[in-house]
C-alpha cells in the first residue's frame, strides 16, 4: 500500500500480507501448490540475487516446488504476502554449502544484504528485509520460553507454536530510537570507536519498558553525550533487519552546543553546520565520514541539512 511518508531503506514492502489468510493452512497450502507461486532463497541471512537490467541486482526467484524440497519441510517456508494474486514466499537455508553452487547452480547468488540493499529495488530491498528479520527470529526463538520444549511454525511462519504446553509465540519487533540532536545552526554526531575511521553518526538507544518515543531520546542524549532536550521532532521509521529492530528516526533540539561522549557508547563527538552537513553527506568534510545512505541516521542528517 502507497503511503504519503519518506521510504527508507528496507520500508515500502508492496506485497499484501494477507495476515488474515495465515492462519488457514489448506488457503497457505494451496498458495504453496500454485504454479504461478514464487519464492526466493535466503541462504544464511544472504539473499539469492542475479543481475538486473539497470545494472543492479534483483531477487531471484525459483519455483516453489524446489524451495519445497530445499526446505525439508514447512519449517523453513515463510509465506510473505501476495504480488496481486500471486503468493510469494521465502526459504530460509542454512549449512556451509552454497546452495548456489549445488541446486541451485546458475540460477542466481547469494549476496551480504547490506552490501546489496541499494542496488536492489526498493521494494525488493523491503521484502528481503523482511523475509531476513523473520528467519532471525526463527533461529532465535527455536524452542518455547514457557517450557523450553521445540516449538512448531505455523501461520505460514508468523507463528509458533510449542505442541508440550501449547503456548503460543509471535515475531518481536525492538524500537530503538535514533536521533540527530541540534541548537542554534549546529548538529552533533557521535562516533564509536569499533566504527571504520572517521565515521560519525546519529545516536540511538533501544526503547525501555514503560518510556515514551520521547523520554527514551531525552535519556539517551543525556547518557551519552551530557545534553538536555528541549523538543523532539519526528522524522521517519525505518525495519532494519539486524536482527529484528524498527529505528524511529528523529531531530531533537537541545539546550546548548556542548555535550561530551560517555566513553562507553561514544568516544567523541563533533558539532557541525548545516554547511558543513552538506558537504559530510557529499563526501566532502575532511576527517570525516557519513553514515551509509541506506541508514537512516544519513536521512535525518540530510533532513537537517536541508532545512536552511
Amino acid at each position: 500500500m502507497p503511503l504519503d511518508a519518506f521510504m527508507n531503506t528496507f520500508a515500502g514492502n508492496p506485497l499484501d500480507r494477507a495476515s488474515d489468510k495465515r492462519p488457514d493452512a489448506a488457503w497457505i497450502a494451496a498458495q504453496l501448490a500454485s504454479p504461478e507461486a514464487l519464492a526466493f532463497p535466503v541462504w544464511n541471512g544472504r539473499p539469492f540475487v542475479e543481475p538486473a537490467k539497470d545494472g543492479g541486482v534483483q531477487i531471484a526467484y525459483v519455483p516453489t516446488r524446489l524451495a519445497e524440497q530445499l526446505s525439508e519441510g514447512r519449517e523453513h517456508l515463510l509465506f510473505l504476502g501476495l504480488w496481486k494474486e500471486t503468493a510469494v514466499f521465502a526459504v530460509d537455508l542454512e549449512g556451509e554449502a552454497n546452495p548456489a553452487e549445488g541446486p541451485l547452480a546458475g540460477m542466481g547468488k547469494f549476496e551480504d544484504l547490506r552490501r546489496i540493499a541499494l542496488q536492489l529495488p526498493a521494494t525488493e530491498a523491503a521484502i528481503i528485509g523482511t523475509a531476513k528479520a523473520m528467519f532471525e527470529w526463527r533461529r532465535r526463538h527455536r524452542h518455547c520460553a514457557v517450557c523450553g520444549q521445540p516449538s512448531q511454525a505455523i501461520d505460514g511462519g508468523w507463528k509458533r507454536r510449542c505442541p508440550s504446553c501449547e503456548a503460543e509465540h509471535f515475531p518481536r519487533t525492538d524500537p530503538v530510537v535514533i536521533m540527530l540532536p541540534w541548537h542554534g545552526e549546529r548538529c552533533m554526531l557521535g562516533r564509536q570507536e569499533a566504527w571504520p575511521k572517521g565515521m560519525f553518526s546519529a545516536l540511538a538507544g533501544f526503547l525501555e519498558p514503560g518510556e515514551s518515543i520521547e523520554e527514551a531520546c531525552a535519556r539517551e542524549l543525556s547518557e551519552e553525550a551530557g545534553l538536555r532536550t528541549r523538543k523532539v521532532r519526528y522524522h521517519s521509521t525505518q525495519p532494519w533487519p539486524y536482527p529484528s529492530s524498527l529505528m524511529i528516526g528523529l531531530i531533537a533540539e537541545v539546550e546548548d552546543d556542548e555535550g561530551a561522549p560517555d566513553q562507553t557508547e561514544l568516544s567523541e563527538i563533533r558539532w557541525i553546520t548545516r554547511d558543513e552537513a552538506r558537504k559530510l553527506i557529499k563526501g566532502e568534510l575532511d576527517g570525516m565520514a557519513a553514515p551509509n545512505p541506506m541508514a537512516i541516521a544519513h536521512q535525518l542528517l540530510k533532513a537537517w541539512a536541508e532545512e536552511g
